[in-house]
């Protein structure tokens, strides 16, 4: 290796990590303090969203603690999509991870994970590593046949119950091997792609242009839906690398929450639904295609469930007028939806209808012990 190879192998960032953090003061430091063991391999970006308690402060201090490591970035308050837009903008890292600032990393999953990306991306994996599902070989140095997207499993973490339930990709994407949505197995109904499993490929990420809605809750089933029809190359560890927690009586999850902000959830249901070409995607990856329109379908029986459990009749309206405008906007989604998935069940006539979804969701909510 000459010496301007090793030299950019050493500065390499191989992960940017962005913390979007508005008023964290009380439990940032726990995830900061998890991402630190990456050492100068990795970036922190602490994005300080207008907080007006010691986030800043925080912020600032990491930053002087590790500046090799660490930047504190400090903006007017925009909301979670602006401090995740703000992140990729300023990343230098060869992949983008963002880090909701009350969540952290396993520090074992996190060493297994950070060494595998640089063996791949210095091209010292073994042979099974780089080699994709059909048998091709493929060569691990060059940026364009790196993995566009890794794909590791997180855990929901009940803190204040003491309960912690792993969510897992196994039956999915095979193990520690390059493959495409071509390879893909089948989706459980429970199980999805969010956010918390993901690591893009930055360049991937600014490929699709995503910008995320300020002021706006719920942007990261954006974040997790849009960029894939432009991902070709996945890899898949059998980690449990994320800790979700949950618990929080402020959390946006959180179902009296949930049905305050319904307008954006709504909001950002829609813009899912019509930010890519499902026919497209089909023509290429029918399987990505298919569970693109099966996310479609879980965002839309949220929408609809929140809506009936207000139980207003300007709620009631809202969940027509919701179903009107997909049905107007895209026909053919709206009879797939309406007829061929589980949110057609949310759209049920009368109030009848609307008692018999809210008694399924209550106890599907049970069975699955979902927020």
């Amino acid at each position: 290796m000459n010496q301007m190879n090793a030299t950019k192998q050493k500065n390499t960032k191989y992960i940017t990590f962005a913390v979007p953090c508005y008023n964290s003061q009380d439990y940032m430091k726990r995830c900061i303090d998890s991402l630190l063991p990456g050492g100068d391999e990795v970036e922190i970006l602490i994005i300080n969203d207008g907080s007006t308690d010691a986030t800043r402060e925080i912020a600032d201090e990491y930053e002087a603690l590790y500046p090799n490591i660490v930047k504190a970035v400090h903006k007017e308050n925009g909301g979670h999509g602006s401090g995740v837009n703000k992140g990729l903008e300023l990343a230098t890292g060869l992949y983008y991870k963002v880090v909701d600032s009350d969540d952290w990393l396993d520090q074992d999953a996190y060493q297994t994970f950070l060494a595998k990306v640089k063996e791949l991306c210095q091209g010292t994996g073994s042979t099974s590593d780089l080699t994709d599902v059909s048998g091709k070989a493929a060569d691990a140095a060059p940026e364009n046949q790196l993995p566009d997207l890794f794909v590791c499993n997180y855990l929901y973490d009940h803190l204040d119950e003491g309960t912690s339930k792993e969510m897992a990709y196994r039956n999915v994407f095979p193990k520690e091997q390059i493959c495409t949505w071509k390879e893909i197995g089948h989706f459980s109904p429970s199980q999805y792609l969010i956010m918390h499993a993901l690591f893009y490929r930055t360049e991937v990420l600014r490929e699709t242009g995503i910008v995320l809605p300020e002021h706006t809750f719920y942007v990261d089933n954006i974040f997790a839906y849009q960029p894939l029809p432009l991902v070709k190359r996945i890899y898949y560890m059998d980690l449990p690398l994320y800790h979700y927690y949950l618990g929080r009586d402020d959390q946006s999850v959180n179902e009296k929450v949930l049905m305050k902000r319904i307008d954006q959830q709504i909001k950002v249901t829609e813009i899912v639904a019509n930010c890519v070409d499902l026919d497209e995607v089909a023509k290429e990856y029918p399987k990505l295609a298919v569970y693109m329109r099966r996310n479609i379908s879980i965002m839309m029986a949220i929408s609809s469930i929140h809506l009936l459990l207000i139980d207003s009749e300007a709620a009631w309206q809202k969940r027509k007028d919701l179903w009107e405008r997909i049905k107007a906007g895209n026909p053919e989604l709206y009879f797939r939806l309406k007829y061929q998935t589980i949110s057609g069940l949310t759209y049920l006539p009368g109030r009848i209808g609307g008692k018999l979804t809210v008694n399924g969701y209550r106890l599907a909510k049970k069975i699955y012990q979902f927020q």
